[in-house]
């Protein structure tokens, strides 16, 4: 064996130490001294890593990954989530048909004023959990309700969920715990008092509004688009099958109620009868198929309408300050509670859609109604002939 030649003063030349070949991907080093490492898609693109590693190990380590996702069939195409979110979260909005049209307007007003302002332009590979932690920070710090950065930070849940599962992101950086909570403020409850003095302050075609509101727990779209055929004053029911809906760009509309628990017929207390009888002879639409609220002209309720010419008026008169319209539905349901509804009975009432809740609950039965809304009109009679002999209902077979 003969030693390398080397020419004088030439110090001897150390031979490369040779690697093996990896049997996955490949790696160099670059003239900065950091590694890089290729790989080859599922789709026979060969692709570097995102980033270059301080050592050769570290550049191994991730191509030992890299291979076990694809095996694993949890490989993303890094390419796939460069769609901007502004374009991936309006399309997200139309292709779901089924969604309620005040629910369209809901999400698309989450989307252009809260979320695309931080995140339109960006990519949807390029939203990292810094990225929507520091987001709903300056929300909250912009005093936005906390119940809308709730509604705001689940349709970007939502929407970045998706797509997880259209495979174009590996992980929903929406992972703020407990962010898509409402914590709304405690709503006042009304005594039964509060309502029937509020029913009688109100304009006079109104006053049977307030009292179903209460005693049915109606939502205001249900109210708003009753027909009289809803009615059946002889059985003592109302029957929900529509709501009436101000939808911005295309004015009231007729919808389907909010969920499939909603469409359902709620027994009314025997005690607000002939409230209805004389409202539907003085103030509804003739006909079966006319509206039981109208306005003055005769024409549909609008609810800004309502609120600004009406409502703030007749709260301010009964001493009820910062009493919302809803709040009826809720002091309606605290007093069906309190006359011994049980919780399945209480969620048919309301027409509860947690699904959650179905699967618990049976719904309760027809006579049990019956027994509901005959305990709460004993409640409400009660109170209003108590010590103080003051009889603000009005008596069956009488009018006012």
């Amino acid at each position: 064996m003969t030693a390398e030649r080397t020419t004088p003063g030439e110090r001897p030349r150390r031979k490369r130490k040779k690697t093996a070949k990896r049997r996955f991907g490949r790696i160099r080093q670059l003239p900065s001294g950091r590694w890089q490492a290729r790989y080859p898609g599922p789709d026979g693109i060969d692709r570097p890593a995102p980033e270059t590693f301080a050592t050769r190990t570290d550049a191994e380590i991730w191509l030992t990954k890299k291979e076990a996702e694809i095996l694993a069939g949890e490989w993303i195409n890094p390419d796939a989530g460069k769609i901007p979110f502004g374009e991936y979260g309006r399309a997200w909005i139309e292709e779901r048909p089924n969604l309620r049209p005040r629910t369209v307007e809901l999400y698309g007003y989450l989307l252009r004023v809260h979320l695309l302002p931080t995140f339109g332009d960006k990519a949807l590979n390029e939203i990292k959990e810094p990225h929507v932690r520091r987001w709903r920070k300056h929300l909250l710090d912009a005093q936005v309700s906390e119940v809308t950065v709730a509604k705001a930070y689940r349709l970007l849940k939502a929407i970045l969920t998706t797509a997880v599962d259209d495979q174009l992101i590996k992980r929903n950086p929406c992972r703020i715990k407990g962010a898509g909570q409402e914590r709304s403020p405690e709503r006042p409850v009304l005594t039964v008092h509060e309502v029937y003095r509020l029913a009688e302050v109100i304009e006079p075609r109104y006053r049977a509004l307030v009292l179903l509101a209460t005693f049915a727990s109606l939502r205001w779209g249900e109210l708003a688009g009753l027909l009289r055929r809803d009615l059946d004053l002889e059985a003592g029911t109302v029957r929900v099958e529509r709501q009436l809906m101000q939808i911005t760009g295309k004015g009231l509309v007729f919808t389907e109620p909010k969920s499939a628990a909603s469409r359902r017929t709620v027994t009314i207390p025997a005690l607000i009868i002939e409230d209805l009888r004389t409202h539907l002879r003085y103030f509804a639409q003739d006909g079966p198929d006319g509206l039981v609220f109208v306005g003055p002209d005769n024409g549909p309720l609008r609810n800004t309408n309502f609120n600004r010419r009406v409502w703030a008026k007749a709260v301010r008169e009964a001493g009820l300050p910062g009493v919302r319209f809803h709040d009826l539905r809720h002091t309606g349901n605290t007093l069906a509670a309190h006359a011994g509804a049980s919780i399945r009975e209480l969620m048919e009432r309301m027409g509860h859609s947690s699904t959650r809740a179905a699967l618990i609950y049976q719904h309760s039965t027809h006579e049990r109604q019956r027994e509901v809304a005959r305990r709460l009109d004993l409640l409400a009679r009660d109170a209003l002939t108590g010590p103080s002999g003051t009889q603000r209902a009005r008596e069956p077979g009488t009018t006012g």
